[in-house]
C-alpha cells in the first residue's frame, strides 16, 4: 500500500481501526469522499484463504432490500428481506463473515438512506461483521448508526480524480426510466434500478414481474446477463402472471444451458403449489416433497401433478427422505431417528433386519443425514463421519470437519457415496475403500442438500450450498451446470432422466439441461 496515500487525513485512523481486533465492528467515515474507494483498490496484500477481504458495496440508488441482497451476496448468505439479513448472518455457518470487511460509500445517495442505515445497524449489533460506512453528520441516518458502539473517522480531504467519491446522484441524469412491465427491458436494465423501481411502486404488480423479481432478486442482481435473469424469473413466475411474460422470457433465456420444465409457486392453483419444502427425493417418476409440518406429498416428476400423500409415522419435521430400490421409503426425523414406510411388496427379511439395526443405532446416536441404495443405508453424523450399513458389515469414514449435512448414494456399476458438510465440501467415497483425498467441489458455505442418481448419462450429482448456489454435475464426465435461484435452497433432487428439482420456501421448480 503506497505510504504517501496513508498520509491523507483520516487514512491512518482508518487503517488503525482495520488492524485493531478490539475496535468496534462499525466505523463511520465523515468528510472527504473517495477514501473507501481508495481502500478497496489498495486492499491487503498477501495470499492465503484466511486473508481478510475488502468488499465494496456502493450504496448509490439502493433500497434497503437491494442493500440487504448485496451485503448478503458479499458475505455468502441468502437474505429474503432486510429483516432477514441479520438472522441469516447469525445462523449460517460461513467463514466469510469473519474474513470480510464491508466498505459502504455514500450512504446519503442511497434510495432509502434511513432504512439502509437501520439495516446496517442491525448487522453491526451482531458483532460478527466489520463495516465502514461513509455517512454525513447531522443526518438521520448518521444518528441511527451512531447509536451503537462505533469508531468515527473524520476525513476532510477532497477525493482524487477517479476515486468515485463526491456526491454522485441517485440516478444518472437523463437516464431513461425502466419499463417495469416489459420483461426484456427489466432483464436488460441495471438490477439496482429495477429493484428500487419495484420497491417504489407497490401498487402495480406489472403482470407478475414485480412479485417474481422481489422473490428471486438476490440471484437476479448477481446474474451477469439478461438471459440469466430471464431464466431466474421463469423459475419463480407464478401461474397467475400475464401469459405474455413466459414466451418473452423463454426467448431471452434460450441462450442459457438450462431450461425450466415447470415451476410451482405459492398461490398457484393448477396444479397447486405443494407448500414450503423441507426435504426432497425422487422415486421413479414420483417426487416425495416433505413440508415444514412433516407431511410428505407425492408429486409427478413430469408435470408436478398432485399424486397424494405418503402415509408415514413421523411426528414433526422430516429431515431427510431416502427411497430404497424395493419401494420402501426411509425417513430421518428432526431428532435424527430412522423411520420406515414399507412399499407395496413385502421386504426381504434381510433388508428388514438391516433397517432395524440402523434404527436401533440411531436411537442411541442420532443421524444428521440419510441415503439408501440396494442393501445399504448411509448415515451422516454431527462429528463429520459417514457410516454405510450394509449386508456385509459396517464401513465408516471421517470425511468432514464438523457436521455432515447431506449424503447421497448411487447404485451404479461401482456404487459410491457422496457427502456434504458444514465445511462446504462435497466428497466421494466408495465404502470399503479409502476416501478421495480432495473434495469433488468445495465452497466457503455449508452444504445444505445433496442428491445423486444413475441416469442415461451416467451418475449425476446435485449439490446446494447455504449461499444459494446449486450445481448439477455429471460425475464421470466432470462437466457441471450452476444455477442460483435467489431464495435459499432447502432441498435438491435428481430425477431418473438427470433433471434437477429444487425445493424452496415458496417455489418448487424442475430444471433440465438444454439439448438444442
Amino acid at each position: 500500500m503506497p505510504s504517501v496515500r496513508a498520509e491523507r487525513p483520516g487514512a491512518a485512523a482508518l487503517l488503525g481501526w482495520l488492524t485493531d481486533p478490539d475496535a468496534p465492528r462499525l466505523c463511520l467515515v465523515t468528510g472527504g469522499p473517495g477514501l473507501l474507494d481508495w481502500l478497496a483498490r489498495h486492499g491487503p496484500r498477501g495470499a492465503g484463504r484466511r486473508r481478510t477481504a475488502r468488499a465494496l458495496v456502493p450504496l448509490t440508488g439502493r433500497s434497503a432490500l437491494g442493500t440487504a441482497w448485496a451485503v448478503a451476496d458479499r458475505l455468502g448468505v441468502v437474505a429474503t428481506s432486510p429483516a432477514d439479513l441479520a438472522r441469516a448472518l447469525a445462523t449460517t455457518e460461513t467463514s466469510r463473515t469473519s474474513r470480510t470487511v464491508l466498505l459502504l460509500p455514500a450512504l446519503h445517495t442511497a434510495a432509502e438512506p434511513e432504512a439502509v442505515a437501520a439495516l446496517l445497524a442491525d448487522v453491526a449489533r451482531l458483532g460478527r461483521v466489520r463495516m465502514v460506512v461513509e455517512v454525513r453528520p447531522g443526518t438521520r441516518e448518521y444518528e441511527v448508526l451512531a447509536e451503537g458502539r462505533v469508531t468515527v473517522v473524520e476525513d476532510e480531504e477532497e477525493g482524487e480524480p477517479g476515486d468515485g467519491g463526491g456526491e454522485p446522484p441517485r440516478a444518472a441524469p437523463g437516464a431513461p426510466e425502466v419499463d417495469l412491465s416489459d420483461p426484456v427491458a427489466v432483464c436488460g436494465a441495471d438490477p439496482v434500478a429495477v429493484t428500487t423501481g419495484y420497491i417504489r411502486d407497490p401498487w402495480d404488480e406489472h403482470g407478475g414481474l414485480r412479485a417474481a423479481w422481489l422473490r428471486a432478486g438476490q440471484g437476479l442482481c448477481a446474474a451477469h446477463t439478461p438471459g440469466d435473469r430471464a431464466l431466474g424469473l421463469l423459475a419463480v413466475l407464478g401461474d397467475g402472471a400475464d401469459p405474455r411474460l413466459r414466451p418473452a422470457l423463454d426467448e431471452l433465456a434460450a441462450v442459457s444451458p438450462w431450461r425450466v420444465r415447470w415451476t410451482r409457486v405459492t398461490g398457484d392453483i393448477a396444479p397447486p403449489w405443494p407448500g414450503p419444502v423441507a426435504a426432497l427425493a425422487a422415486q421413479g417418476g414420483t417426487l416425495l416433497v416433505a413440508d415444514l409440518g412433516g407431511a410428505v406429498r407425492l408429486v409427478s416428476a413430469a408435470d408436478a401433478r398432485a399424486l397424494g400423500r405418503l402415509d408415514h409415522p413421523v411426528t414433526g419435521r422430516v429431515r431427510a427422505l431416502a427411497p430404497a430400490p424395493d419401494g420402501t421409503v426411509l425417513l430421518l426425523d428432526e431428532r435424527g431417528r430412522l423411520h420406515t414406510v414399507p412399499g407395496r411388496e413385502p421386504r426381504a427379511p434381510y433388508l428388514h433386519r438391516l433397517t432395524e439395526a440402523v434404527s436401533a443405532t440411531l436411537s442411541r446416536h442420532p443421524g444428521t443425514a440419510l441415503a439408501a441404495i440396494a442393501g445399504s443405508v448411509v448415515v451422516g453424523d454431527r462429528l463429520g463421519s459417514v457410516h454405510a450399513f450394509g449386508l456385509t458389515g459396517l464401513h465408516q469414514a471421517a470425511l468432514h470437519s464438523g457436521r455432515v449435512t447431506a449424503v447421497a448414494a448411487v447404485e451404479s456399476e461401482t456404487p459410491f457415496v457422496c457427502s456434504g458438510g458444514a465445511d462446504g465440501a462435497v466428497r466421494l467415497w466408495t465404502p470399503g475403500t479409502d476416501a478421495e483425498p480432495a473434495p469433488l467441489v468445495e465452497r466457503s458455505s455449508p452444504v445444505v442438500s445433496l442428491d445423486a442418481a444413475e441416469t442415461p448419462h451416467g451418475p449425476v450429482l446435485a449439490a446446494a450450498w447455504g449461499d444459494g448456489v446449486v450445481e448439477l454435475r455429471r460425475v464421470e464426465q466432470g462437466d457441471r451446470l450452476v444455477f442460483r435461484p435467489g431464495p435459499p435452497v432447502r432441498a435438491v433432487a435428481v430425477t431418473a432422466d438427470g433433471a434437477l428439482v429444487l425445493g424452496l420456501d415458496e417455489v418448487l421448480v424442475r430444471l433440465e439441461r438444454r439439448t438444442g
